[in-house]
């Protein structure tokens, strides 16, 4: 006897706008308004509803959205994936003006040379130990879509990935900005 496939189609209901590509006809745009990017939104809401998160407009900025991310969809490690690939590629699909959709988040402390000095007073003693330093070099673009954090590392420990790593993943803990960027001069 052959073996038999059984094959189920999927109906348009259980697809996902976070997986599938939509194919929308130019009569589905729409100007840049607070309520059509609510309307879009709206699309979108019950599959964020359905892992226990929600979204709301923090602001529109020219073309720019902020969005905030709520309940289990914010501090969910997947949430960039999410702004990025789903509320991101909707709202520019359907409304052109659209240039970034941004994730704001809510207690986030503001992105300064003093408070990235804070974290990094968090590593330096390590850092002496094993015959190292690292010294904040800029901030730039602090507010911005992409601000970048450039440091500098010295000592037997500026090759090692695993300490800029640390480093770098204790400023995105601190700071959780969507877009932000940890550089190393020299690199």
């Amino acid at each position: 006897r052959g073996l038999r496939r059984r094959t189920v189609a999927r109906r348009a209901v259980d697809l996902s706008p976070f997986e599938e590509e939509v194919i929308r006809s130019a009569d589905d745009q729409y100007p840049l308004t607070l309520d059509n990017v609510e309307m879009i939104l709206d699309e979108l809401r019950p599959y964020l509803m359905s892992d226990g998160g929600n979204v709301r407009v923090s602001s529109i900025e020219g073309p720019v959205v902020k969005l905030q991310l709520e309940g289990a969809c914010g501090d969910c490690p997947s949430s960039t994936m999410t702004m990025k690939m789903g509320l991101e590629r909707r709202l520019k699909e359907a409304i052109p003006e659209i240039s970034e959709v941004v994730q704001v988040l809510p207690d986030a402390p503001d992105l300064t040379i003093e408070a990235v000095d804070e974290v990094l007073e968090g590593v330096r003693p390590f850092l002496s130990v094993a015959g190292g330093s690292i010294d904040l070099v800029s901030v730039e673009g602090a507010g911005g879509v992409q601000p970048t954090v450039l440091l500098r590392l010295e000592g037997k420990s500026a090759s090692l990935f695993s300490v800029k790593n640390e480093i770098s993943q204790r400023i995105h803990r601190h700071f959780m900005q969507s877009g932000l960027r940890v550089e190393w001069e020299g690199e």
